[in-house]
C-alpha cells in the first residue's frame, strides 16, 4: 500500500486528492487546485477574436503562447479572473511538486486566509479561462460549463477514502482547528465524526440535529465502507445518470446524449457489460504487468546480491593486492640484502689490499730507514782501509734498495672509490608503471545446443560468451576426441564462434569442447557436448576435385564424359573406418569401353584410368571380362562383363582392411585388395561413351559378414 501513495497524491499541490476531476487528457487533479493554476486569456488575444478579426492565430497557435506564458520566468503573470493582472498584484506559486501555481486574484482589502476559498464560495469561471495538464503540459480553453464540463474520478476519491482510513491508528475529529482530538462519535446523517467538545458546540442534542443518529466511531467507519456506491452524473445533463458507455469517444454517457447530443450516431454499449469487460482487460493487463514486476524484484535481488559479491570480491582482491605488493617488498628486499653483500665484500676486498700494502710498505720503510742510518754511520769512521773493505757491498745494496722503491712500488694498489653503480632505473620504471590488469582469463564458453548438429560425418558447434562477461576474449581454441574414446585434440583456432568439422568417421560418437583464451591466458572448458554422426554414408560426387572434361547432373549423382580419354572423378566423402557399401549403375555404355571403379587417395591422377598409379585401387571391365589394377598392375582376369543398366557395387571394409567388387550383386572375382590403411575415396574413370549414376547409403549386401573390429576400429 505504501508503494500506492504517489498515485493518490495531487501533482500540483501534492497532498491526497479531494475531488479529483479527470483531465481530457486523463491525467488527474483536485477541483481547488484546478482554479488555482486557470490562466485567463485576454479578450484581444482570444481564439474568438483572433478568428472574428482574420488574424489568421489559430487555437493550437494561441495554446502554445499560453503555454509559454504559463512556464515561463518572465510571463507577464495571468490571473484566474479579471484579465491581466500585474507581477507584483498576484505573484505566481509553487506547489511542492514544483508547479505553478497562479492564486485568483482578490481585492486589495479582502483578508489574507480567503486568498483559497471553498469552491463552492467561487464565482462563476470566466470566459476564455485556460488551463494546463502540470504532467504532460497540454493546455485547453475552457467552455461555458467551467470547471463542471471535467468529470470527476469518483473511482480515485474512493481509493484515497479507503487508503487514508486503512493508514489512520485512530479516528480524528474533523472539526478540530488544531491538534484534532480522537474522535467519540460519528453522525450517520451529517457523515461527520466529532470529539466531545466540537459534538457539543457543533452538533448539540436538540432541535432538527436531536434526531440524528450517533454511533461509535469504529462502526462509523464500517458504515461508511458500506455505504452504497454513488451514482455518477452526466457532465452534460446533470440530472441525469450516466448509463450507457460510447464505444467511438471511450467514455460513459446518458440517455440524454444519446438522443440530443454528440453521440446520437455513435455506438454505444450497456455501462454494467463495458464495465466488466474494461475490468477484465485491466486485470489481464495487469498479469503482464505483474510478471514485469516479479521479474523487477527478481533483478533487485540479484542486484542486492551483486552488491554482496562485489563487497565480498573487493576485500579479497584488496587482500591479494597487499599479498601482492607484500610479496613484491620482500623480493625487493632480499635483492637489497644481495647488493649489500656484494657491497660488503667490495668493501673488504678494498681494506685487505691496502692493509697489506700498507704492511708491505711499513716492513720496506724500516729496513730502508736502517740501511741509511747504517751508512751514515759508516761514513762517520775514520779508518779508510776498514772502509773501503765494505764499501762496495753497502753502494751495491744502496742501489738494491733503491731499485725495490722503483716505479709502481709508491702507486695505491687499490683505489677509494668503489665502481659500483646500481641500474635502478628500469626498476623504477616497472614500479612506476605497475596497474592493473584490465584483463582475466576468459570464462568458459557457453555451447548453443539448438545450433549444434551433424549432417553426414559433418558436425557443426557454435558457442557464445557468458551474458554478462566483459572479459576480451581474442580466440577461442575447439577440440574433438578421435570419435573411438580417445583424447582431445585441436581443430579449431580462431575468433570464429560457430565451426563446421568434415571428414569425421561415420556411424562415431564424438566429444567436443570449447575454450577461450587472450593475453592474460587460456579460460576453463565448455561442458563437452557428445555428437553422433550419420549410421550409413551419404555421398556425391565431387566436382571440385573433378577433371575439367567431367560433366555432371541429377545433384552430382550422375557423372559422364566429354573427352574419348579416361578422366577421374572422386566421391565427396573420405573412409578411414568402418564397413561401407555403395553402388554404380550403367546409364549408356556405347562402343565396349572399359570405365574403371574403385577407390583412391586424394592426390590421385586425374587424366589417366583409375589404377594406372600408386594412389587408387580400382575394378576396370569391359563387355566381356575384368581386371584388378593398381600401379598399373592388372591382376585377377575375371570372365563377366558390363552393359547398359548393369550394377557395379563397391565394398570397402576397413575391418579387415579388404575391397570387394560386385557385378549385378554377384561378386566379381576374389579379394580385389588387401592391407588397406588409410583415408580413401571412392573413384571412377570414364569416357565419353558412358554414363554413371551413383546410389549411396546403403545396406551391406546380405552375403557379406564383416570381420571383427580392432582395437582402432568400429563399424559404420
Amino acid at each position: 500500500m505504501d508503494e500506492m501513495e504517489e498515485e493518490l497524491k495531487c501533482p500540483v499541490c501534492g497532498s491526497f486528492y479531494r475531488e479529483p476531476i479527470i483531465l481530457p487528457c486523463s491525467h488527474n487533479i483536485c477541483l481547488a487546485c484546478a482554479r488555482n493554476i486557470l490562466v485567463q486569456t485576454p479578450e484581444a488575444e482570444s481564439p474568438q477574436s483572433s478568428r472574428a478579426s482574420g488574424s489568421g492565430v489559430s487555437d493550437y497557435d494561441y495554446l502554445d503562447l499560453d503555454k509559454m506564458s504559463l512556464y515561463s520566468e518572465a510571463d507577464s503573470g495571468y490571473g484566474s479572473y479579471g484579465g491581466f493582472v500585474s507581477a507584483p498584484t498576484t505573484p505566481c506559486q509553487k506547489s511542492p511538486n514544483g508547479v505553478r501555481v497562479f492564486p485568483p486574484t482578490v481585492p486589495q482589502s479582502a483578508p489574507q486566509q480567503h486568498l483559497l476559498p471553498h469552491p463552492a464560495s467561487l464565482p462563476p469561471i470566466p470566459r476564455n479561462s485556460c488551463i494546463t495538464c502540470p504532467q504532460c503540459h497540454r493546455s485547453l480553453i475552457l467552455d461555458d460549463r467551467g470547471l463542471r464540463g471535467f468529470p470527476k474520478n469518483r473511482v480515485l476519491e474512493g481509493v484515497v477514502d479507503r487508503y487514508q482510513q486503512s493508514k489512520a491508528a485512530a479516528l480524528k475529529c474533523q472539526l478540530c482547528e488544531r491538534s484534532p482530538k480522537e474522535a467519540t462519535v460519528m453522525c450517520e446523517q451529517c457523515d461527520v465524526f466529532y470529539c466531545d467538545p466540537c459534538r457539543m458546540r457543533c452538533h448539540p442534542p436538540r432541535g432538527p440535529l436531536a434526531k440524528h443518529r450517533l454511533v461509535p466511531p469504529a462502526q462509523g467507519r464500517i458504515s461508511r465502507r458500506a455505504s452504497p456506491r454513488k451514482i455518477s452524473t452526466c457532465t452534460e445533463h446533470e440530472l441525469e445518470n450516466l448509463s450507457m458507455y460510447c464505444v467511438q469517444c471511450k467514455m460513459p454517457v446518458c440517455y440524454q446524449c444519446l438522443e440530443e447530443g454528440k453521440h446520437g450516431t455513435h455506438e454505444v454499449k450497456a455501462l454494467g457489460a463495458m464495465w466488466k469487460l474494461h475490468k477484465g482487460q485491466l486485470s489481464h493487463a495487469l498479469n503482464g504487468l505483474s510478471d514485469r514486476a516479479t521479474e523487477a524484484k527478481e533483478f533487485l535481488v540479484q542486484l542486492r546480491n551483486m552488491v554482496q559479491h562485489i563487497q565480498e570480491n573487493g576485500v579479497e582482491f584488496e587482500a591479494c593486492l597487499v599479498a601482492q605488493c607484500d610479496a613484491l617488498i620482500d623480493a625487493l628486499n632480499r635483492r637489497k640484502a644481495q647488493l649489500l653483500a656484494q657491497v660488503n665484500k667490495e668493501h673488504e676486498h678494498k681494506l685487505k689490499v691496502v692493509r697489506d700494502q700498507i704492511s708491505h710498505c711499513t716492513v720496506k720503510l724500516r729496513q730502508t730507514t736502517g740501511l741509511m742510518e747504517y751508512c751514515l754511520e759508516v761514513i762517520k769512521e775514520n779508518d779508510p782501509s776498514g772502509f773501503l773493505q765494505i764499501s762496495d757491498a753497502l753502494i751495491r745494496r744502496v742501489h738494491v734498495t733503491e731499485s725495490q722503491w722503483g716505479k709502481g712500488t709508491l702507486t695505491p694498489r687499490m683505489t677509494s672509490d668503489f665502481d659500483l653503480t646500481l641500474d635502478s632505473g628500469p626498476l623504477l620504471q616497472t614500479i612506476h608503471q605497475l596497474d592493473f590488469m584490465q584483463m582475466k582469463v576468459p570464462a568458459a564458453p557457453i555451447l548453443q545446443l539448438e545450433e549444434c548438429c551433424t549432417q553426414n560425418n559433418s558436425a557443426t558447434l557454435s558457442w557464445k560468451q557468458p551474458p554478462l562477461s566483459t572479459i576480451t576474449v581474442e580466440g577461442y581454441i575447439l577440440e574433438l576426441d578421435d570419435g573411438n574414446g580417445g583424447p582431445f585434440r585441436e581443430v579449431y583456432v580462431g575468433t570464429e564462434t560457430i565451426c563446421t568439422v568434415d571428414g569425421l568417421h561415420f556411424n562415431s560418437t564424438y566429444k567436443s569442447r570449447v575454450k577461450a583464451f587472450n593475453s592474460s591466458g587460456v579460460g576453463q572448458y565448455s561442458k563437452t557436448l557428445i555428437m553422433q554422426t550419420s549410421e550409413i554414408a551419404w555421398f556425391t560426387f565431387d566436382p571440385a576435385s573433378a577433371h575439367p572434361d567431367i560433366v555432371f547432373s541429377n545433384d552430382n549423382l550422375t557423372v559422364s564424359c566429354n573427352s574419348y580419354d579416361d578422366r577421374v572423378v572422386l566421391g565427396n566423402t573420405a573412409f578411414s573406418r568402418g564397413v561401407h557399401y555403395w553402388e554404380m549403375t550403367v546409364d549408356r555404355y556405347d562402343n565396349h569401353p572399359d570405365p574403371a571403379f574403385g577407390i583412391s587417395r586424394g592426390d590421385v591422377l586425374k587424366d589417366v584410368m583409375l589404377g594406372k598409379d600408386d594412389k587408387a585401387w580400382a575394378m576396370y571391365v569391359d563387355n566381356n571380362r575384368s581386371w584388378f589394377m593398381h600401379n598399373n598392375s592388372h591382376t585377377n582376369r575375371t570372365d563377366g562383363g558390363i552393359s547398359k543398366g548393369a550394377t557395379i557395387g563397391v565394398l570397402l571394409d576397413f575391418t579387415r582392411r579388404i575391397l570387394i567388387f560386385l557385378i549385378n550383386d554377384e561378386q566379381q572375382g576374389p579379394v580385389a585388395f588387401e592391407g588397406l590403411e588409410g583415408a580413401y575415396y571412392p573413384a571412377i574413370s570414364l569416357n565419353r561413351n558412358v554414363q554413371i549414376t551413383l546410389h549411396t547409403g546403403l545396406p551391406i549386401p546380405d552375403f557379406y559378414t564383416p570381420g571383427e573390429a580392432d582395437p582402432t576400429s568400429s563399424v559404420c
